[in-house]
């Protein structure tokens, strides 16, 4: 009698995803808390090490084994010559996710998000665990401001938390949802908006909402291939060349160099508006080595230093090769997006693309933030498995 049937394959490599995702899930809770925990190493390596064992125990045919290789072996060379395995372990996580059922996951991690972030809150607000407000110069030329984080510890990392909430709805139930969800949706950001006074990252939640009610009162917007191209331009390509600028422009301005000729003034402008955020990509990063001119292949060991612009970051972080094997991931997607007609899943990209120029939240160690990898690993997946109808456009 067999034991490995198709059936039981697959019962077993669901149960190793759900629990590695439950696991992320959990220490990113934890994480955006105040409540202090060392052992995340021990844990990414156990997260790993399931979803290592889920691609192993999933059938592949010759392709797809030979493309798995390929992409642990560059992930494994990343991770030698930079010491970080955020890689392997973001790789093998998509692929790992590969047949899951979308629908069903992104409800289980919207739903255990929200578990979890109420729970950071109701803590501060009971005074056992984190601070409610903080009342501090944040730097943005405007003195002291009153912003609240209830318990995140940091009024932009509740911001991101909410926002985070109501890209998963959006990409739940936005599709369907009638007026009093959204008219809910816009009061839910507008508070978060006056509590935290993430003004930046408002902006682009607002341009997410506007995009989501477009596109759920004339859904057949979705059919228009003009769509898909216009957020190519978008995500990945401006934002890449944005992020390539900036840093470029960030090294020439604090070493003399002409770059940039002429456009000091011009530096300072952006500058203000982005919070002063170019200047830590030279400041903030040990040895300089976030600026264009420092940028390698493969990143070394000890760059692992923490500012915003989140797509610096990954430059910064794993090199030039990672972000290239990103982009070309990202296309992939926006690629089979187009073939579905899943406009809400470029709504996602929009929006998630756009938030990374200015910060970090989903460049991070902690893959629990990243829940767009859920909907990347199943995208992917249908290059190398015919899956029939999607999911997606069901859900």
């Amino acid at each position: 009698m067999k034991l490995l049937t198709d059936e039981n394959r697959k019962k077993i490599v669901d149960a190793l995803f759900y629990i590695a995702l439950t696991i992320e899930l959990v220490l990113m809770i934890v994480e955006k808390s105040e409540l202090p925990f060392t052992y995340e190493s021990y844990v990414f390596r156990a997260t790993f090490l399931l979803t290592f064992l889920a691609v192993l125990i999933m059938k592949h045919d010759r392709k797809e084994w030979i493309f798995i290789a390929v992409i642990w072996a560059i992930a494994a060379v990343s991770y030698y010559i930079c010491g970080k395995n955020d890689m392997l372990r973001v790789v093998t996580l998509l692929m790992a996710a590969r047949d899951i059922d979308l629908k069903k996951a992104m409800k289980y991690c919207f739903y255990v998000c929200i578990v979890g972030f109420m729970l950071i809150a109701l803590l501060a607000c009971a005074g056992v665990l984190g601070n409610i407000v903080f009342v501090f110069d944040y730097g943005r030329g405007v003195g002291e401001e009153t912003r609240y984080t209830f318990g995140f510890g940091h009024p932009n990392t509740l911001f991101s938390s909410v926002f985070v909430l109501i890209l998963m709805w959006i990409w739940i139930y936005g599709r369907t949802a009638g007026v009093l969800p959204y008219i809910v949706l816009v009061v839910s950001s507008v508070i978060i908006t006056v509590l935290t006074k993430s003004r930046t990252s408002a902006l682009i939640l607002a341009a997410t909402i506007v995009l989501a009610i477009v596109f759920r009162l004339f859904p057949k917007l979705a059919d228009l291939k003009v769509m898909y191209i216009l957020e190519t331009l978008i995500s990945p390509v401006f934002c890449i060349v944005i992020s390539v600028l900036a840093a470029g422009w960030t090294g020439a301005m604090y070493v003399g160099d002409k770059f940039f000729w002429n456009l000091g003034d011009l530096y300072w402008k952006v500058e203000k508006v982005l919070n002063y955020r170019m200047s830590t990509i030279y400041y903030e990063a040990a040895n300089r080595d976030a600026v264009l001119s420092k940028w390698k292949l493969f990143s070394a060991h000890g760059t692992d230093s923490y500012f915003d612009m989140g797509f610096v970051r990954i430059f910064y972080w794993y090199g030039i090769i990672p972000a290239v094997l990103l982009v070309i991931a990202l296309l992939a997607v926006i690629y089979m997006c187009w073939k579905k007609k899943d406009i809400w899943t470029m709504i996602l990209i929009f929006a998630l693309s756009v938030y990374t120029i200015v910060e970090a939240t989903f460049v991070t160690r902690y893959l629990g933030r990243d829940f767009f990898l859920l909907i990347a690993g199943v995208y992917l997946g249908y290059y190398f498995k015919d899956k029939g109808e999607s999911d997606v456009g069901k859900a």
